[in-house]
């Protein structure tokens, strides 16, 4: 049977992520603040209607 790995404390993963935030900025690495609200994502399509139920009109 096999084990389940526990998953790190959280205070572990924060503390590695403040190292790793550290260490890129200490190489030249910059952090850009970015409005809430903003997201990265590009709409490249246009919006995208969905009809759920059935596909064929009841017939009277």
């Amino acid at each position: 049977m096999a084990t389940k790995k526990k998953q790190p404390a959280a205070v572990e993963t924060s503390d590695s992520i403040a190292k790793q935030m550290e260490e890129f900025l200490s190489r030249g690495g910059q952090i850009e603040q970015i409005d809430s609200g903003v997201s990265g994502q590009t709409n490249f399509k246009g919006s995208r209607h969905i009809t759920l139920g059935n596909s064929k009109p009841k017939e009277a």
